[in-house]
């Protein structure tokens, strides 16, 4: 079960670091098609979007499957790094991936320097960043 859980999340971070090297877009990715959808430029209003959130970071996800069967995960790159620092996560980080289903609050993967995943929940609303990257709700 453990392989099937990290095999998505290792086959996203590889595609993710492929294109990570050509391009600094965000990407969002539709679970249940398997794919990129939409890729928006980064801009300081959407850093900024998630640089809230991240100070808004307040546990540990702790369901045993952290990737949903649908849904979508928007992989965020941070230009530049931000120092993450609470209880949960110690680290700079370099990009951030939230994952929004239509079953619960959405949360947020982040690697640390040696690329292990966590997954994080957060208080804070996320309707601006999504208005900001012209995603509409309905689509999870």
């Amino acid at each position: 079960m453990l392989k099937s859980v990290l095999l998505p999340i290792f086959i996203f971070q590889l595609l993710s670091t492929s294109v990570v090297a050509q391009t600094q877009d965000i990407q969002i990715f539709d679970i249940d098609q398997d794919m990129v959808i939409k890729h928006v430029p980064i801009r300081t209003d959407i850093q900024q979007e998630v640089e809230f959130l991240l100070k808004g970071i307040n546990g540990v996800y702790v369901k045993y499957n952290p990737i949903p069967k649908k849904g979508l995960m928007i992989r965020i790159p941070l230009e530049p790094t931000i120092m993450v620092r609470n209880k949960w996560f110690h680290d700079l980080a370099d990009e951030v991936t939230l994952i929004f289903t239509d079953q619960e609050s959405p949360y947020l993967m982040m690697f640390d320097d040696e690329n292990k995943p966590y997954f994080l929940t957060f208080k804070g609303d996320t309707i601006k960043l999504l208005t900001l990257l012209n995603l509409n709700q309905s689509l999870f």
